[in-house]
């Protein structure tokens, strides 16, 4: 099993990192991100294309953010 460096974060943790540098954040997470990408559009279009995400999985993560918000 491999050591997830972001085990052991609380969430707010985790977003606030997020927020901070989202491609250093992806980077930790074991994601494949290029650190010239500028918006989280091509953040997100580099994951599906490089297929290190799916479709569903995005839907999901919005579906995710969108209750933050409330």
């Amino acid at each position: 099993m491999m050591n997830n460096p972001m085990m052991g974060m609380n969430p707010m943790q985790m977003i606030q990192q997020l927020k901070a540098n989202p491609i250093q954040f992806l980077q930790r997470a074991g994601y494949n991100v290029p650190s010239n990408l500028n918006s989280p559009n091509d953040i997100i279009q580099h994951l599906m294309n490089s297929k290190q995400i799916t479709q569903q999985q995005y839907e999901r993560a919005r579906q995710m953010a969108a209750q933050f918000k409330r």
